[in-house]
């Protein structure tokens, strides 16, 4: 496991806050860098570089001061809503409402962001011995929207079930929306549709959506995932016999959506992709489970 890693209780997780996807970036890229198995003050000072940064994202340096320095800024001035304790711990008899940082500064000379840790913040970060999300920076460095950070944190939470369903309230609250988007269709068209998008391009993780409603009020949002095939599986096998089946009746190109291919290439109808053969045979599974 080379790539920085990112740990977060699950509590924070599911907290209610707003950073941009530049915010996002340096949190992450110093949350990388906090050491889980020793105790940590908030005395402790984490940076991020601006070539680390450019790295990160893919771009040119030059072009990544300002947009550090900016973030750097405003990331001071965040807020971050936390309802429950870390490590399981149960509800908070009140809701705390904290900063990320105590103390921010760009330094300007050598293109770095230096910053620490609210002392209500690192429990969330630190001494994580259950109910916390683990994912690779790399995952989300890429995304330009803030909101498909976000829903991929939310979708690692429950990595190991391929499903989360929330309602639309929570989702609104947790991603700090306020009044924007007041109709689900605007919901969906300018926050759902592309973060789901930017997970399926960038993440390790491909992820469809769907909706539930109560009566006619569409209530909540339904999110069906799991992990992209590797690379390496994707290569044929040698053809034995009839399509790419080996001996062991395994398709050699693996799955899609945690169905085998060899079922896909079953119960696929004239003209249908493989993809669309396999989205439509996980639907009907999910309709004949709720039946």
């Amino acid at each position: 496991m080379n790539e920085p890693q990112i740990y977060k209780s699950n509590a924070l997780v599911e907290a209610s806050y707003r950073l941009t996807p530049a915010e996002q970036r340096i949190m992450l890229g110093c949350i990388t860098q906090v050491r889980r198995d020793q105790p940590l003050t908030d005395e402790v000072m984490y940076s991020v570089s601006v070539a680390d940064y450019a790295a990160l994202v893919g771009t040119d340096s030059h072009s990544t001061y300002k947009e550090l320095a900016d973030a750097a800024l405003r990331l001071k001035r965040r807020e971050v809503w936390l309802r429950e304790y870390p490590n399981g711990q149960g509800k908070r008899p009140k809701t705390l409402v904290t900063s990320w940082v105590q103390s921010i500064a760009y330094v300007k000379s050598e293109g770095r962001v230096e910053l620490r840790f609210t002392k209500d913040m690192l429990p969330y970060l630190t001494q994580l011995t259950e109910q916390f999300t683990r994912y690779a920076l790399e995952d989300v460095a890429k995304m330009t929207s803030a909101h498909a950070m976000r829903l991929y944190e939310l979708l690692c939470q429950w990595r190991g079930t391929g499903e989360r369903e929330v309602s639309v309230e929570w989702l609104r609250e947790a991603f700090q929306l306020g009044g924007k988007y007041p109709a689900v269709k605007d919901l969906k068209r300018w926050v759902i549709e592309p973060a789901t998008a930017q997970i399926n391009e960038h993440s390790p993780l491909w992820v469809k959506w769907d909706q539930r409603k109560t009566g006619r009020r569409v209530s909540h949002l339904v999110f069906t995932f799991g992990e992209k095939p590797c690379k390496d599986s994707q290569k044929p096998r040698k053809r034995k016999g009839r399509g790419n089946v080996d001996r062991k009746g395994e398709n050699a190109l693996g799955s899609i959506y945690g169905i085998p291919m060899a079922v896909i290439n079953a119960q696929a109808r004239p003209g249908e992709s493989s993809d669309d053969a396999a989205h439509r045979i996980l639907e009907e599974r999910r309709n004949t489970a709720r039946a």
